[in-house]
């Protein structure tokens, strides 16, 4: 298959062609502040090269578009909020745990509402349906274009949720409802919070994905367009319009993804400098590490599948004070090939500091003339110890591991590190997150209870329960792979219950082949 993967990062827009497993071409161009200029710009880039202009069989986007709005609270929507879960729950209704100034833009109207079920999987209160009628009506009276629907315990049975989806589509047929079984897991607040940021993006969702598309045509390629996930696989653009949040950190994982591809090797740690940030996290069986605790996005509390990163101010467009010797946290961002030293600015930047040292030959190499040699080992010095510490704490052995190093500022890492046996390098490491792109795999999971089943049987039935959501996200069933197996005894339930989390990832079906099939 030949895909085309596009990375859209704070500072650049980067863009591979992928052919029979193969990296035929890479572009970097500064991304745009409308940032669908930006991908204009690096396919037309990518495509100058004859081998390059070939018919694609997909082409895969990352993108911060949706985590940049919560973080920066702009484009969010008003919307509904529907609790189904009193009156256990009274005590701490939707939003209680939000920044107020993000909760004042989102909240539209609350309803909270009896049912819900108990952490077996039973029922502790009748579902309230006329109560359900009535907050649809209003919400269809308030103008309302979005609705964020949980309830207790609803990855165990969510059809409290489902009875409420099918009431607003009755009532208000063009409203969007997002059920909160869908995106977390266990646990009412942070499932709920990921519910309501879905929600609140609903609206930027359907711009952006239909800008993609524009974006896609506008170039003259006809190709399915699919967007990248938090945890390293795709998803269809439709449900990338219907989950919006589940792309929040897939530019991390991406480079993480696409180091692993370049290098051959699945485990491993990963640093990838950008021109803003670096990200630092291990891989897994070619996978990112995901976090298993809280997440916080925009300061609201979600339990995503996300990967365990940490990410520091560090980058290529890190601005470097002189007094004293100190790289980032600022960044001039996109801005650098106007702001930097080299390039006729009149910022000092990391990118200045590599250039002067001689680790990196772009822009104007004389304009750094005036660069006094102990400012420059003092700022690489700095740059190489906040690495060093913070690729340790990231570290899970004691022993020494390789360490792969990717993105565009790549050369901030230096040649030795402690407690790193090896630093590795590879040929289109600086679009590393493009390439994890287009060569993503669609995933499924599950995440439930099992009762009255050997550890054995409740893992195979959950392996099965993935295998079947990963086909119908459109993975080929011939190519799954388990990539995670969680299993915990819940010692408070009777019946030998086993809490069972499985992971499953396979490569996206090839379209003739089905149709020829």
């Amino acid at each position: 298959m030949k895909r085309i993967g596009i990375d859209v990062g704070g500072t650049n827009t980067d863009a591979v062609l992928i052919a029979d497993d193969k990296v035929v071409h890479s572009v970097k161009c500064p991304t745009t502040a409308d940032v669908t200029s930006g991908i204009l710009a690096a396919l037309k880039l990518l495509r100058t090269k004859p081998a390059a202009a070939v018919p694609v069989d997909a082409v895969v986007i990352g993108t911060t578009h949706f985590i940049n709005a919560v973080v920066q609270r702009r484009h969010v929507q008003k919307i509904g909020a529907v609790r189904i879960g009193m009156p256990a729950s009274a005590s701490l209704p939707p939003f209680c745990d939000w920044p107020a100034d993000l909760a004042a833009l989102v909240s539209g109207e609350v309803f909270m509402l009896e049912g819900g079920h108990d952490y077996d999987g039973r029922p502790f209160m009748p579902l309230d349906v006329a109560g359900l009628k009535a907050a649809a009506r209003k919400v269809k009276d308030r103008g309302l274009r979005s609705v964020a629907v949980s309830s207790s315990f609803s990855p165990l049975d969510p059809s409290c949720e489902t009875t409420a989806r099918e009431i607003f589509s009755e009532i208000c047929p063009d409203v969007a409802v997002t059920l909160s079984h869908d995106l977390g897991r266990i646990g009412l607040l942070e499932r709920e919070n990921a519910a309501l940021l879905n929600a609140a993006l609903h609206d930027l969702a359907v711009t952006t994905v239909a800008a993609f598309r524009k974006a896609i045509a506008d170039s003259g390629i006809d190709a399915p367009l699919f967007l990248t996930q938090n945890d390293g696989t795709v998803m269809q653009a439709e449900i990338a319009t219907a989950f919006p949040v589940m792309s929040f950190a897939s530019g991390a994982t991406n480079s993480m993804r696409g180091a692993a591809y370049l290098s051959g090797l699945d485990d491993a740690m990963v640093v990838d400098v950008g021109g803003t940030t670096s990200d630092i996290g291990q891989l897994r069986h070619g996978f990112p590490r995901e976090a298993n605790a809280v997440v916080e996005v925009g300061g609201v509390r979600t339990l995503f599948r996300m990967p365990d990163l940490l990410s520091i101010g560090l980058g290529g467009g890190s601005h470097v004070d002189e007094d004293p010797v100190r790289v980032g946290p600022l960044s001039v961002g996109y801005r650098l090939t106007e702001d930097a030293l080299v390039f006729g600015g009149g910022r000092l930047t990391a990118t200045d500091i590599a250039v002067a040292a001689g680790l990196v030959d772009i822009g104007d190499r004389t304009r750094l003339a005036q660069l006094g040699r102990g400012l420059i080992e003092a700022a690489l010095a700095d740059a190489h110890r906040k690495l060093a510490d913070d690729i340790d704490r990231m570290k899970t052995e004691a022993g020494d591991v390789p360490l792969l190093a990717v993105g565009g500022g790549a050369f901030l890492v230096p040649d030795r590190l402690p407690g790193i046996s090896e630093i590795v390098r590879v040929p289109h490491g600086d679009c590393a997150n493009a390439v994890g792109a287009a060569i993503a795999q669609v995933s499924g999971e599950a995440d439930q209870v099992f009762r009255d089943l050997s550890r054995e049987e409740a893992i195979a039935a959950a392996r099965g329960i993935a295998e079947d959501r990963t086909v119908q996200a459109g993975a080929a069933r011939e190519s799954l792979k388990t990539v995670d197996v969680e299993d915990m005894p819940i010692a408070y339930l009777p019946g030998n219950a086993l809490r069972v989390r499985v992971r499953v990832a396979g490569a996206i079906a090839d379209p003739n082949v089905d149709a020829a099939a």
